[in-house]
């Protein structure tokens, strides 16, 4: 894409950011401790869009978020509980959902098919309505940053981090911004993943452009991120829109368009990045880069098997150089590949070259591999196709902390 010079990254990232939106996260008790109930409230009814886990099990707030995109087209809040995913829980989830939906939409004083429902966290269990209904009845969401933090804690579940970001552009000469909450830490092989991944923003844009640019740019951002290979029950990215920065409508025709697009894409991809970083016990980024491929989707495929492969991720957890592991999944991914024509990089030392080794400084590869971030680069020199994906690598902390996951 081509850079817009008007858009710039907002230092106080605040999913609250955009005008006529609220947020708050507090400790309802469906947790210990730690806050788990969260609520993002706009002004106004808010164009939306979603994606949606392609799990065969979807949970029973999942379900009931689709269906206010689907149907409605509009939401105006989504609640969200953390430490109970509400999942593969039957008739009894699929109410407790609706019930989570219309006292949300009672206790604000909206219709309950403006409300989206989300939760995250232990599937297969029965969710504590009580303490989650009075909880309900505490939620005060405010347009201030104390607010978008509580809302960024309370969606959390192994995170490590909150995930927030913010950007700025001009549409028709008026300042539209865009923030983006996420949580995400294992389970993270989208189409989607355990994500959970909420965008605001005051542009004035109809539903039906909103989910056309959204599912175009989840396809390289969101779905572009890899983990451990397993795909949950309950994940959603949803994008709020409620026009209050009061530009012209926004359509694929408009002169401003490609300024939304690159806005939506940076938020998007900065909310993966961190998730991917954030990996369940990752002490690494990863981003696999592969050009000259037969095709864009080729390409994609190629990245993702890389930075998916187990053997590469402990490579990379090692700080191993050993690149046969990176060409044995490049040949394993499906895509068209000519073996002779490969070229390999670790950083910025080549390691193979018309598919045959070069020579390299281990030393010095070992020393860039302790880095927190680590680059490979896949040239194929098959066409023109071009695609990158994020990973983490696989420690021990990660068995540690699947083994004990419901402890």
């Amino acid at each position: 894409m081509t850079t817009v010079t008007t858009m710039k990254s907002i230092s106080y990232k605040n999913i609250a950011s955009p005008k006529g939106f609220k947020a708050t996260g507090i400790h309802c008790g469906l947790k210990h401790k730690k806050k788990d109930l969260a609520l993002l409230v706009s002004e106004v009814p808010a164009s939306v869009a979603g994606v949606f886990t392609t799990n065969v099990f979807q949970a029973a707030p999942l379900l009931v978020s689709k269906e206010v995109v689907q149907k409605t087209g509009k939401m105006q809040a989504i609640i969200v509980n953390s430490g109970n995913a509400n999942s593969c829980t039957g008739k009894q989830g699929m109410a407790d959902a609706y019930t989570m939906q219309q006292k949300t939409a009672e206790k604000l004083g909206i219709e309950p098919n403006l409300v989206g429902v989300a939760s995250t966290g232990v599937i297969g269990e029965m969710m504590k309505m009580e303490p989650l209904l009075e909880g309900i009845q505490k939620l005060h969401p405010i347009d201030e940053l104390e607010g978008a933090m509580g809302f960024a804690q309370a969606i959390m579940t192994t995170d490590t981090v909150t995930k927030n970001t913010s950007y700025k552009t001009t549409i028709d000469g008026k300042e539209v911004i865009f923030a983006g909450t996420a949580k995400g830490s294992g389970m993270i092989e989208p189409n989607m993943a355990t994500m959970l991944g909420f965008i605001t923003t005051d542009a004035n844009i109809e539903s039906n452009h909103l989910q056309a640019a959204l599912k175009s740019i989840t396809d390289v951002t969101f779905n572009s991120i890899t983990v451990d290979g397993d795909t949950s029950t309950n994940d959603m990215v949803l994008v709020m829109a409620n026009g209050l920065a009061e530009n012209n409508t926004l359509t694929p025709e408009h002169p401003d368009w490609e300024n939304f697009i690159q806005a939506l894409h940076a938020v998007s991809q900065d909310l993966a990045k961190m998730i991917a970083k954030d990996g369940e016990g990752a002490t690494k980024l990863i981003e696999v880069e592969v050009n000259g491929a037969a095709s864009d989707e080729e390409a994609h495929k190629i990245a993702k098997t890389v930075v998916g492969s187990p053997l590469v991720k402990t490579a990379i957890f090692g700080s191993d150089a050993n690149w046969g592991r990176i060409i044995a999944a490049v040949g394993r991914s499906g895509a068209q590949i000519d073996p002779s024509a490969i070229k390999i990089k670790i950083g910025d030392a080549n390691v193979v070259e018309k598919g045959e080794p070069v020579q390299f400084s281990e030393e010095d590869l070992f020393n860039y591999l302790k880095q927190h971030e680590v680059k490979i680069s896949v040239e194929l020199n098959n066409g023109n196709g071009q695609g990158i994906a994020w990973g983490c690598d696989l420690t021990y902390d990660y068995v540690q902390i699947n083994a004990t996951y419901r402890s």
